[in-house]
């Protein structure tokens, strides 16, 4: 299955996601507390539009076999966690707010987290990721790293956050229809980290792999 044309329009995502951090790190520097062995990050609860689960998993499968086989093992608590969490997010089902608030709060390790806290993919790692340590737009409203140094009420430069979410579910649809889908509702589904290296690529591409919690 190739999707390498989605190479370039993906790679300007990255590009703009790395500039948006580096220009905040240069202009802010003491607010931003990212360092090597902080994974704060590494334990938010997000979902992948396709076209870039698609990606992960492509650089996951090159790993090494002992590196990847140490990280599928990880996914079994990460499930079980993301599980009892769905469970809970239940009471929430007609509070779109409160549900909202409780997935910014809840903490769930990645599965691609190694036990000396650094991620294996991280040359390769999502949009989500690279952005955030700095202020970003999420469903409307500025969010940020609860470790930061950013004050509240001060005014700072916000990544749209929400508009790479929007271009990476329009590259998903275009993904989908080229793949022969029928169904452009596939294009949003969001699917967990722990899914995404556990399904085979093709299987993310064309089949209902489960939406992430």
């Amino acid at each position: 299955m190739d999707f390498t044309y989605l190479f370039e329009p993906y790679d300007k995502l990255v590009t703009n996601a790395d500039n948006a951090f580096q220009r905040m790190l240069n202009e802010f520097t003491d607010c931003i507390n990212c360092k090597p062995g902080c994974s704060d990050c590494c334990h938010a609860v997000f979902g992948l539009f396709i076209v870039e689960a698609a990606f992960l998993k492509h650089d996951f499968d090159r790993l090494d076999p002992v590196e990847r086989e140490a990280a599928l093992q990880r996914c079994d608590q990460s499930d079980r966690e993301l599980e009892k969490l769905e469970g809970m997010l239940k009471a929430f089902e007609n509070d779109p707010a409160m549900r909202a608030y409780s997935l910014a709060k809840a903490r769930v390790r990645c599965p691609l987290l190694s036990d000396h806290h650094e991620c294996i993919l991280y040359p390769y790692r999502p949009i989500t990721c690279r952005v955030y340590g700095i202020p970003t737009a999420v469903n409307g409203m500025a969010r940020v790293c609860g470790k930061a140094g950013f004050k509240k009420g001060s005014i700072y430069p916000v990544f749209d956050l929400d508009g790479a979410q929007r271009e990476l579910y329009q590259m998903s649809k275009g993904l989908v229809e080229r793949m022969g889908g029928k169904d452009s509702e596939r294009a949003s589904l969001l699917i967990s980290i722990s899914k995404v290296i556990k399904t085979p690529i093709e299987q993310l591409l064309s089949a209902d792999t489960g939406a992430a919690t």
